[in-house]
């Protein structure tokens, strides 16, 4: 198991409700989208499961351990079996590409190879193969403020696949890119949760990208769990109800048309989106 989520609930300091009563698990493998209006609790949710939130009410276990009964010596080394992408990646402006990879591994390593590889990088090999995954391999050793939005978010993609953890959390990790940036960006993150039979857990905006890459999708709002179904069991119905509040239809990052009409006829989806 993954993770399991008891009735947790989260609040803000101003006593504003995050989260309410979730009830929630996964099994290793899993691939799992989190979608819903601006505001119904999806970053929060991402950070309960990366143990920087801790609930309110509720009972929380991640990767078979309870992370606030952990000392904190145990915590950092539960939180060093996680990875998490943010939508904006927290990175130093003047911080060059193949240093922000490889803090992945600075859990990991002992404390003098930490500090060595800030003057002389411990993996370039490593760090360009992850890059070179989601075609950033020139930009290794440019300055993370010469980098584009997406550019960056493709780099914090690159330091979560460096790292290897055993369950990935990533918050709007495509938001910045194009389509066909944001699918081949989804497709590495699949891969590498197929290959190591890690959990991987994405909010998304564009639910479009959410049922092409995510077998279960699960829908909140008011930081409530509004349904939890596989891919193919969301109606157009179910999503107009969720995002009532915030348009008329759901966000799209492509035409969700030409996607349900290429995979009807075993083509690319990510080409469907391009055209």
């Amino acid at each position: 198991m993954s993770f399991h989520l008891d009735a947790a609930s989260v609040s803000h300091p101003n006593g504003q409700r995050a989260l309410h009563q979730i009830a929630l698990s996964a099994g290793s493998g899993e691939r799992i989208a989190v979608i819903g209006p601006s505001g119904a609790g999806k970053t929060s949710l991402l950070r309960l499961l990366a143990t920087s939130l801790r609930p309110g009410e509720g009972r929380v276990e991640i990767l078979g351990q309870s992370p606030w009964a952990l000392s904190a010596t145990h915590l950092r080394q539960l939180r060093c079996r996680i990875g998490m992408v943010h939508q904006a990646p927290p990175m130093p402006p003047r911080q060059r590409v193949i240093t922000a990879i490889l803090a992945g591994r600075l859990g990991i390593w002992p404390g003098w190879k930490s500090m060595l590889s800030l003057v002389y990088p411990a993996d370039i090999a490593g760090a360009s193969e992850q890059l070179a995954r989601l075609e950033l391999a020139d930009r290794l050793f440019d300055r993370c403020d010469q980098l584009s939005g997406g550019q960056l978010q493709r780099v914090g993609v690159a330091r979560v696949l460096y790292q290897r953890p055993e369950l990935i959390l990533a918050d709007e990790p495509v938001s910045a890119m194009d389509p066909v940036l944001a699918n081949l960006t989804l497709g590495e993150l699949r891969k590498e949760a197929d290959t190591r039979a890690v959990t991987l857990v994405a909010s998304l905006h564009a639910v479009d990208l959410a049922l092409r890459w995510f077998p279960r999708i699960i829908g909140l709002k008011s930081g409530e769990v509004a349904f939890d179904l596989p891919a193919g069991h969301v109606t157009d119905a179910l999503l107009r109800e969720l995002y009532a509040a915030e348009s008329e239809s759901p966000p799209v990052q492509g035409s969700r048309a030409a996607h349900i009409t290429a995979t009807s006829a075993g083509a690319d989806p990510r080409r469907a989106t391009c055209r």
